[in-house]
């Protein structure tokens, strides 16, 4: 975030004009700093914001969103009064009161990371939101400089910044977050498109050859960035989140059916002692483990074929990048371990009905369990059914 201090001190020089805003702007900016007063003191996924006390939320979906005010509050910019962190301010709170369904939004300390945009990357990163909005601490002091002094290098995308993590849930990003994302910077844009170039027009001080030089000050005068941290791709690798978590619980599955000649060649009498049921039960649950390490490997191998990328370098948590692999070439042994590790869970319990209830009981169980785990990984937890709320790990 580079920052001209040498521009911002003359700028400060002509700021008192620009506080000679119509009393609505400045009960405006109170506003915001009323709001600013809630001290975050953590960050947390799971915390609900709706019910009695919270705004409304759209029904089993909780998306907690970060509001990150820096405008105004970071040196050497604390002398400028703020206008386009109170307008975003008071549009999400206008949201958030709308009787509508909407999602979830929290308005938080710039204290709370430091003071320090990137800290709120990573925490979107960690999963402790889906999505921020960062206002940089320089927004409106780099507006009002541009229209003050002709600043033809002013660029409106560097008020504000986006940050998200597609590939966290493919689904609900595109579904959800993203859409009204963008539905939320058309309003705000709109709004405060309105009021600045009705300030501007106003202020006679401001030459008119200042604001043919800079158009891009007056309208869209500010902008949103957008830092996608990890995009969701190839689009190849969908299945394997989706449908083919389907595949994997059919193999688990139906390998008892297909060791079952095996199984009961234990427990006849021909030739030799049949098994006694403690060791019968020991045996089937090894021999499963066995058969779905092989199974998993196979399974496995269908998404290399695909050329899903599995030997990508790592890339720092708050830079975009496409398709960094945290554990390089060993991504793919890891992709196995938690393919294996998942056909056991799900294998398991699969043997455990089938010697309970027996065929052909075991088909209806075959439809509870496909439905019941393949749910939880074509949507996200926040918009499941609160049953599925115990997965939930807190941050």
């Amino acid at each position: 975030m580079a920052e001209d201090q040498r521009s911002n001190l003359a700028f400060q020089k002509n700021d008192q004009r620009w506080n000679q805003t119509p009393s609505s702007e400045e009960t405006l900016s109170g506003h915001a700093v009323d709001r600013h007063q809630e001290d975050q003191e953590k960050l947390s996924d799971d915390e609900e914001k709706g019910g009695n006390n919270g705004p409304p939320q759209p029904a089993g979906f909780f998306d907690k969103r970060l509001r990150k005010d820096f405008d105004g509050r970071v040196a050497p910019f604390t002398g400028v009064t703020p206008l386009v962190g109170p307008m975003i301010t008071q549009t999400t709170e206008m949201m958030l009161s709308a009787p509508d369904p909407h999602l979830g939004y929290e308005t938080m300390d710039p204290a709370v990371f430091d003071n320090n945009p990137l800290l709120v990357r990573q925490a979107v990163f960690d999963w402790k939101a889906y999505a921020a909005i960062i206002i940089m601490p320089n927004a409106t002091a780099m507006l009002q400089q541009a229209v003050d002094q002709a600043n033809t290098t002013y660029d409106p995308l560097g008020a504000c910044q986006v940050v998200y993590v597609e590939a966290r849930d493919e689904t609900t990003y595109l579904n959800y977050i993203i859409p009204q994302l963008s539905t939320l910077e058309t309003q705000i844009t709109s709004k405060f498109g309105q009021m600045w170039t009705s300030m501007v027009l106003q202020n006679t001080s401001i030459p008119r050859e200042n604001l043919q030089r800079v158009p891009q000050a007056l309208s869209p005068a500010i902008g949103f960035s957008q830092f996608n941290l990890r995009p969701f791709r190839p689009a190849v690798m969908t299945p394997t989140v989706t449908i083919g978590l389907i595949y994997l619980i059919i193999l688990s599955f139906f390998s008892f059916t297909f060791y079952l000649p095996i199984h009961m060649k234990f427990v006849s009498s021909e030739g030799h002692p049949p098994l006694k049921f403690p060791m019968f039960i020991v045996w089937r649950w090894s021999a499963s483990i066995v058969a779905y390490f092989f199974l998993s490997l196979s399974y496995t191998l269908i998404s290399l074929a695909f050329q899903i990328p599995f030997a990508n370098h790592s890339a720092e948590t708050t830079a975009v990048a496409n398709n960094p692999e945290p554990y390089g070439k060993g991504t793919f042994m890891v992709y196995w371990v938690i393919n294996y590790v998942g056909m056991i869970a799900l294998g398991l319990a699969c043997e455990n009905v089938a010697m309970v209830i027996g065929q052909p009981w075991t088909a209806l169980w075959l439809i509870f369990w496909v439905i019941t785990n393949v749910s939880t990984s074509f949507y996200s937890l926040d918009l499941a059914p609160k049953f599925y709320y115990w997965i939930k790990q807190p941050n």
